[in-house]
């Protein structure tokens, strides 16, 4: 069962590591010829290069990944690790999760330092000084042991109360845990990041009118300071039900003309109008069903204890072979969850198109496209398997057809 366990982790991260060779491979791929003119030639050229850095980076951070959990599990580390701690209780699970977390962090340090500080600055990305790099990765240890930590404590709780029949007791307390973090993500993204009123003017007035006639209330509108860690452009709105907040990321003010944010506001009011998030959500559910499966199977069978070290069945344990068969399952669910979700932006996009906003989203992708130094000419087995986004040129391809559409009507 050990070499068993050991060999899922290996293919696991064989399966990540043929991904990045797939993309990596496919920077050669001719450039459809609808978004031919997002790069000039010596921009891509960059792209190329920068493409070929990140996937060889990724290659490594795999690399060291999979070194470090083949070793834990080998050497029966986490047992051993766990046996400093008190007995009884969650003691020694949280040791796990400690050693699990911390160790995770150490290992990829060095390779975050390196995609942050060094790629991302050497194309001129990052914006991010040494000191908020570091702030970051302690955030990030914290907010990833805490919510590990909570995890574990409803795994455990599952169990321990529910027994054989704890698949959809795990599976509703996930769908739960997950609603929460979706209506917690507006004061998490508030802890590194400022936030400001958008100042009266045409912009303003132009959003509130696109969000108010399909019956939204607006909060506020507001610009956030994303310039201090990246030139990337994004923007999103929050809230529950009809009330929202919208959120734009300060380059994206700076780079997009009135109509293009308008645009691209059109496209995620779509989303809402189509109750995407809510259809998302459901697939989630169906997922964490599967997931309740998984974790009933994790801690069902002594043998998988005993092999690493263990007296017994110890949470924390069970929560980190849990991950691992996630990590082997979750790319034949995800092929599904990406699919839905490519259908949605196509139909996201379409709702800029019945806005008016047709030429304004092409020219607005094309922005987001070049800011964001995407992949013009992905591999199409790589969109099938990874993307949850369409491809540029694949969306451009259908807005112009919604355009012509309606024009012929």
């Amino acid at each position: 069962m050990k070499i068993a366990i050991i060999l899922i982790c290996i293919v696991a991260k064989l399966y990540s590591m043929i991904l990045q060779i797939v993309q990596y491979r496919s920077a050669g791929n001719p450039t459809p010829e609808c978004v031919a003119d997002v790069y000039d030639a010596e921009t891509y050229l960059r792209w190329k290069a920068y493409s070929r850095e990140k996937c060889r980076l990724q290659m490594i951070a795999i690399a060291i990944s999979c070194a470090l959990s083949v070793g834990l599990l080998a050497t029966d580390a986490y047992a051993a690790f766990a046996g400093l701690f008190p007995e009884g209780g969650l003691w020694q699970a949280l040791a796990i999760i400690l050693l699990e977390v911390g160790a995770g962090t150490l290992a990829g340090v060095a390779t975050s330092y390196v995609d942050t500080m060094v790629i991302e600055a050497k194309y001129g990305f990052n914006r991010s000084t040494k000191k908020t790099f570091i702030v970051d990765q302690i955030r990030s240890l914290i907010a990833g042991f805490l919510l590990s930590m909570l995890l574990v404590g409803l795994y455990a709780v599952a169990h321990q109360v529910a027994g054989d029949f704890m698949i959809p007791v795990f599976a509703g307390g996930m769908f739960l845990f997950s609603l929460l973090m979706s209506f917690l993500f507006p004061f998490f993204s508030r802890l590194g990041n400022k936030f400001t009123p958008l100042e009266e003017g045409e912009l303003k007035d132009r959003l509130l009118g696109l969000m108010e006639k399909h019956g939204y209330k607006v909060r506020a509108i507001e610009v956030m300071d994303a310039s201090r860690r990246t030139t990337k452009l994004n923007a999103y709105f929050t809230g529950l039900g009809k009330m929202k907040t919208i959120v734009l990321y300060d380059n994206l003010v700076r780079a997009m003309s009135s109509d293009e944010i308008c645009a691209v506001f059109a496209h995620e009011m779509g989303h809402g109008i189509h109750k995407d998030v809510l259809k998302q959500q459901i697939m989630n559910l169906c997922n964490y069903l599967l997931m309740g499966v998984a974790a009933w199977l994790a801690v069902s069978y002594p043998v998988l204890y005993t092999e690493f070290g263990f007296a017994g069945c110890n949470y924390g344990f069970a929560y980190i072979l849990l991950g691992l068969a996630l990590e082997l399952f979750m790319p034949l669910i995800g092929i599904v969850i990406n699919a839905n979700s490519r259908h949605a932006e196509y139909r996201a996009d379409r709702q800029a198109v019945q806005e008016g906003y047709g030429a304004a989203m092409i020219t607005a992708l094309k922005k987001l496209a070049k800011e964001n130094f995407a992949h013009l000419s992905p591999s199409p087995a790589y969109v099938v398997l990874e993307y949850s986004h369409p491809p540029l040129a694949a969306r451009i391809e259908a807005v112009e057809r919604e355009m012509k559409n309606r024009e012929t009507v």
